[in-house]
């Protein structure tokens, strides 16, 4: 089915995660082809509930949740940190492991400490994102798999990123600044959903033949 919508509606308020996506569809000259907009362009300030059971189900939720209160085709993600340890926690909760608060630093240093009586540290990060329209629905999913460090390293990045080092390199997420967003979680989904829309819409091959 060819889509005909030049209008990519994001359910994030995030603005580290708009960041990114932003750029990766820049980078890929997408953003020529879909306007961003955000749920305040299009009068969207209410919390969108996030009360699934799994990661998937909540990039759906909120994706479902602006096509039936705004009308409007839309994409959403959803990422959690799975550490193998914690018996797959924190997982959903990952944005609020350490209370309702959502803070970073809070929520590293209690991941930190329930994890100093295990010696295993692998974990991996999972996005999953949900493109809703009329008629259809689509999710994308990517992994980045890696260690939890001991500390925290690295300014850049955002939540887990300072105390997650990707298998194959030496540094943190928050050490690797713009090498992340070509081999993190979030890339290998939009990888895919933007090879899925490339696919299906219309505009796109006009848009990127040469002049």
């Amino acid at each position: 089915m060819q889509h005909k919508f030049s209008n990519l509606i994001f359910a994030t308020g995030n603005v580290n995660k708009l960041v990114e996506v932003e750029a990766m569809l820049a980078d890929h000259g997408m953003d020529k082809v879909f306007r961003m907009q955000t749920l305040q362009d299009i009068g969207c300030h209410e919390d969108i509930p996030e009360t699934a059971d799994s990661i998937v189900g909540n990039a759906l939720m909120k994706a479902q949740y602006v096509l039936e209160h705004y009308g409007r085709p839309c994409f959403a993600e959803d990422t959690g940190l799975i550490v193998n340890a914690l018996g797959g926690d924190p997982g959903i909760y990952s944005a609020r492991y350490a209370g309702p608060q959502r803070n970073a630093d809070d929520n590293m240093n209690l991941l930190l400490q329930n994890l100093k009586a295990f010696g295993d540290r692998t974990a991996y990060f999972e996005t999953v994102i949900a493109l809703v329209t009329p008629d259809e629905t689509h999710c994308f999913t990517g992994q980045a798999h890696g260690t939890i460090t001991f500390e925290k390293k690295g300014m850049d990045g955002f939540g887990y990123d300072p105390i997650f080092r990707p298998d194959g390199y030496d540094q943190t997420f928050a050490e690797l600044k713009e090498e992340k967003n070509s081999i993190s979680h979030r890339y290998q989904a939009m990888q895919a959903f933007m090879a899925f829309l490339k696919q299906s819409h219309p505009m796109i091959e006009k848009e990127n033949e040469p002049k």
